[in-house]
């Protein structure tokens, strides 16, 4: 069965830009993350940030407490990172590339040119029991380096698949090298996810690229709870507006 991993960082977004360093605030990302569960994912995914943009450490440690799935914690390759998640003892880390300046993550890892660090990661992980994945393009090199690494899992970018996904060739050159990086991580003993910019209308053409444990899915799925539920909560705050008299 191919489970979902529901990435919860836009709540955290959107509760930062009305009140970001407050100590309280909405959208709840911990709330978020209960009511996905509720509704069946089968896993939750943060992004704890060096600068802090969105999920915060307290953010992290509550659904730490407060989740029963399994807690896929994002992160750069960053000393103050590796400590947290060490000390957090999430179920699987996933290292991921990071750039101060980007809106989100662009690209994948590059594993090959920074193995010895990653590979160090692995075994303090390996070591404290959290299995550790790594975000890679579909590229046989950075496979290799994986596997090298002592990563257990890869995650599969799926960026430019689903930015190419609107011209049909465009769109099976990418298809054809995500199948191709997941049949040569299998043959290695990887075992594959993917994840990036999966959204309703790209997602079951993916279903061609084999031997897929789980797709770790956001921007998509906080956008369509938006427009879903839009109408009830505009509803709701009339219903409490009734009760106004002038004087």
């Amino acid at each position: 069965m191919l489970k979902l991993g529901v990435n919860i960082d836009h709540v955290a977004t959107l509760r930062e830009a009305r009140y970001r360093g407050q100590s309280a605030g909405e959208p709840c990302p911990v709330e978020a993350a209960l009511t996905c569960e509720a509704a069946g994912a089968h896993g939750i995914t943060a992004h704890l940030r060096e600068d802090r943009r969105h999920i915060q450490d307290a953010d992290v440690r509550a659904l730490r407490r407060r989740i029963s799935t399994r807690l896929n914690l994002e992160m750069a390759i960053a000393p103050e990172i590796v400590r947290f998640a060490l000390k957090l003892k999430p179920d699987i880390v996933c290292l991921v590339p990071e750039k101060r300046q980007e809106v989100t993550t662009e690209g994948g890892l590059e594993v090959a040119r920074q193995l010895t660090a990653i590979k160090g990661i692995c075994k303090r992980m390996g070591r404290a029991k959290i299995e550790v994945s790594l975000f890679i393009n579909p590229d046989a090199r950075q496979v290799d380096a994986a596997a090298e690494a002592g990563a257990q899992f890869i995650e599969l970018h799926t960026g430019q698949f689903a930015e190419h996904y609107g011209n049909a060739r465009n769109r099976r050159r990418e298809l054809n090298r995500l199948i191709a990086a997941a049949e040569h991580a299998h043959s290695l003993g990887l075992r594959v996810n993917a994840g990036h910019g999966l959204n309703y209308e790209n997602l079951p053409t993916l279903h061609a690229v084999p031997h897929l444990e789980e797709l770790n899915i956001g921007h998509s799925i906080i956008s369509r709870s938006v427009e879903e539920g839009l109408a009830k909560a505009v509803k709701e705050m009339l219903r409490l507006m009734k009760g106004y008299r002038s004087r």
